[in-house]
């Protein structure tokens, strides 16, 4: 930012961003860079944006967030290529309102993130005549091309990664993942399963017993009265019933973490026709990654029923409905086809 450029180059907007990590005030900034001050100001607007930060936790473990103004580099180095690009060429969406009106649709109506979008109008073959990619279409979205849609409306917010120490107090109820096989990883086979609680308001009892499977990413979701040993067990009998003689090539082993709902090893195992139905493996202490899929799609129902709702409102269709959502949701690890989709062809080769 020498006196005289009339642009900055990145390098220059990286010796900004650290001048403003170092606190300097922004006549120092001035100084240290050989521009005036209006320049300083001007640069910091344009790579201004908010940045989510936990504030505080409140006595319940709740994480409280604010939102703190902050200075991209990147950002700014991409708002000026776009004015710049601003000054000719037109945006590649152009007067296409069909796309147009079919991203924000799709976005604020059924929920889906502008990359869901892409992807599946892509796969399906809409709107041929364009050609735009996943950091353009968001880039569109940030700078307000679109009427309806803002970042604000986008599903996924900045999450702060906590790390806890793995301390196992006792062994697990039955057999660990450590035995699990390791083929399992590859998520070539269908048929092997997470399974979770997903817990509503604090002073209520209904959960959720949620499992996904580990190829398709399919979800079955049952809303439970209490998240008692007893009670799982009486909800995976219910699923045995209903795919009947296929569950055993259906639900080949399931992934549980160590929690007192799944302490009832042998009732889990055990059919309620003859022997054992499944294979049962214990996560280690404080290591929801060895569930990924089951973390990461809890994250997509939380979208529709927040922390701290009270399932107890809510019916079976309620949850169906949510479950449907959940399993029609176009995925990038699927080629963005979705897990009702690939399921549904997994099954047909059972056949």
């Amino acid at each position: 930012m020498k006196k005289g450029n009339k642009t900055s180059t990145y390098t220059q907007r990286l010796i900004l961003e650290k001048c403003l990590n170092a606190s300097l005030s922004k006549k120092e900034i001035a100084e240290k860079l050989g521009v005036h001050l209006s320049t300083v100001y001007r640069e910091i607007k344009r790579g201004e944006y908010k940045h989510t930060v936990v504030s505080y936790t409140d006595w319940f473990g709740d994480n409280h967030y604010k939102d703190e103004t902050r200075y991209s580099p990147e950002l700014a180095e991409e708002r000026a290529k776009l004015n710049a690009t601003a000054k000719g060429a037109p945006i590649k969406i152009g007067n296409n309102h069909a796309f147009v009106e079919y991203v924000e649709r799709r976005v604020l109506d059924d929920k889906l993130s502008p990359c869901a979008v892409l992807g599946e109008i892509k796969r399906n073959g809409l709107f041929p005549e364009l050609s735009i990619s996943k950091p353009t279409l968001y880039r569109y979205i940030r700078d307000g091309v679109f009427l309806h849609i803002s970042m604000k409306d986008l599903p996924m917010k900045p999450r702060i990664k906590r790390y806890q120490k793995a301390v196992a107090k006792r062994p697990p109820k039955g057999t660990s993942i450590e035995k699990r096989p390791e083929a399992i990883l590859a998520r070539d086979e269908l048929g092997h399963w997470e399974m979770d609680c997903v817990v509503g308001r604090k002073s209520t009892r209904d959960v959720l017993l949620v499992f996904t499977e580990r190829k398709t990413r399919y979800e079955i979701i049952y809303k439970m009265p209490n998240r008692n040993a007893e009670t799982v067990v009486h909800y995976l009998n219910r699923l045995e019933r209903r795919f009947g003689r296929r569950f055993r090539a259906i639900f080949k082993s399931i992934t549980v973490d160590n929690g007192v709902e799944f302490s009832d090893f042998e009732g889990l195992e055990r059919s309620i026709y003859k022997g054992r139905r499944t294979s049962i493996y214990y996560c280690h202490p404080y290591t929801s990654c060895e569930r990924g899929s089951n973390e990461r799609l809890n994250r997509e129902i939380r979208r529709r029923l927040p922390k701290g709702t009270d399932f107890g409102p809510y019916t079976d269709e309620d949850i169906q409905a949510v479950e449907d959502w959940v399993n029609a949701y176009p995925r990038q690890v699927l080629g963005f086809a979705t897990s009702a989709e690939c399921f549904a062809a997994e099954l047909a080769r059972l056949a």
